[in-house]
């Protein structure tokens, strides 16, 4: 009984100090155990202003623009009741020494003063009038500027290109690589083609070192002059040649979907009946695997056959783009998918069989799993065909195994990929083109 009651007076006790206690403790206010974070609140409301170019517009104003009027009941319409601010806007000046002057252009507040717990955020603004100027590198080789040539064959036919036609993916060529060479050249017929694979210049190119776009997929244009340039009724012979001037000539050979050289194409010649690619496309003849093995003998200076060994694969999965390529895309403002869909991705035996290196890898490589057998492919990779020592170079072809449906940009991307330009510093032409904008916030009220 007496342990009851000792018990009892013990919680008594403790109960009457945690009641007299709790009368002499003051608690601190919400805004002291969670206060306002005013200069994220002044950044995002700068950028939140901004968001349809009315901040911008306002700060390169006069003055007596009525617009000051109209941002400052904008500023005042986004900010708590108990938020007191001033917005200076300041001009932005190159000293003697280079550096930045700042002069204020105006300010507005709706206090005296922000008290002593204010904070701010600053904005960079720029005038309607600048102008964005980026010059991008010319590509060459050892100095000298080198030539884009894109087959646009107006008598020629395309596979694998769905959707497409190689005129209009030429046009897609030309906007997204030119601005990277001193000449681009246009190829309108194969009777051109076969100027050049005859070493004589269109316009008065250089012909060396020249990179050749074929817009036409799985198809490659050929000239009337090589319409007798077959084997046992089949024209790898004419890709044999492909690969022998690749080398000769230093090109880089661009094939920009599926199986290279998989047929030929030409609808002025091609037009004898059942000369069609299997699939009713006329002005179009099959050549089959031999045609890239052809063009890769060539291309090694071998002896060229009639080989028929299928070297292209399927990664498993997706294939996606490089870490390197990936970063790339940002520096030249090109945005593929960064995964596609490869089933003609080639071996990374071909490096051996005919003395290559990956220049360029724009794809990660995989084991194949189309029942090939193949090993490690590469779905899209720049190749170079090396001599002697595998610094010294004679030729090049970026293949890209995509399936159907070609992205042009990332035959564009290869090829900057590979030969990297510098896109030149931007300039603004217009002078006092830069305004900052300062947005100092305090809270009144005591939080």
């Amino acid at each position: 009984m007496m342990r009851t009651v000792e018990a009892l007076l013990v919680i008594i006790i403790l109960g009457g100090a945690y009641v007299g206690a709790s009368t002499l403790v003051t608690l601190p206010s919400p805004g002291q155990t969670s206060p306002t974070n005013l200069n994220m609140l002044a950044l995002t409301t700068l950028q939140e202003l901004d968001s349809r170019y009315d901040l911008s517009s306002a700060a390169f104003q006069p003055v007596s623009s009525p617009q000051w009027g109209l941002l400052q009941i904008a500023l005042s319409a986004s900010l708590p009741a108990n938020v007191v601010y001033n917005l200076t806007v300041y001009n932005i000046n190159a000293g003697l020494n280079g550096a930045s002057l700042y002069t204020p252009v105006d300010s507005f507040s709706n206090a005296a003063n922000l008290g002593a717990g204010s904070d701010g955020s600053s904005y960079l603004v720029a005038s309607s009038n600048v102008t964005y100027v980026s010059t991008p590198q010319v590509i060459s080789t050892d100095g000298v500027p080198d030539t884009l040539y894109i087959l646009n064959c107006s008598d020629t036919a395309g596979w694998w290109i769905t959707g497409y036609t190689p005129s209009s993916l030429a046009q897609q060529v030309y906007s997204l690589l030119s601005p990277y060479f001193k000449t681009t050249i246009m190829v309108q017929n194969t009777n051109q083609l076969g100027q050049i694979l005859n070493d004589k210049p269109l316009q008065g190119e250089t012909i060396n070192n020249a990179i050749v776009v074929n817009t036409c997929g799985e198809a490659v244009p050929i000239p009337t002059q090589f319409s007798t340039d077959t084997s046992g009724g089949s024209y790898y012979p004419y890709d044999y040649l492909l690969g022998t001037d690749t080398r000769i000539y230093n090109w880089t050979w661009v094939s920009i979907v599926g199986y290279p050289f998989y047929y030929v194409t030409n609808t002025g010649f091609l037009t004898q009946s059942g000369t069609q690619n299997g699939f009713g496309i006329y002005g179009m003849y099959q050549v089959g695997s031999p045609g890239l093995n052809a063009f890769l003998e060539g291309l090694d200076n071998l002896a060229d056959t009639d080989n028929g060994t299928w070297i292209a694969g399927q990664p498993q999965g997706l294939s996606y783009l490089t870490s390197q390529a990936q970063s790339l895309c940002n520096y030249y403002g090109l945005y593929p998918s960064p995964y596609q869909t490869s089933t003609r991705a080639l071996p990374a035996s071909i490096l051996s069989d005919y003395n290559l290196v990956v220049a360029t890898g724009l794809f990660n490589t995989a084991i194949d799993v189309s029942g090939h057998n193949l090993g490690l492919v590469n779905p899209g990779a720049v190749y170079r065909h090396w001599v002697s020592v595998k610094t010294n170079y004679e030729g090049g072809f970026l293949a890209l195994g995509m399936a159907r449906i070609p992205d042009i940009r990332l035959a564009a991307l290869g090829i900057l990929c590979n030969y990297q330009p510098i896109k030149y510093s931007s300039v603004y032409s217009a002078a006092a083109s830069n305004r900052v904008v300062v947005l100092q916030l305090g809270v009144i009220g005591g939080g």
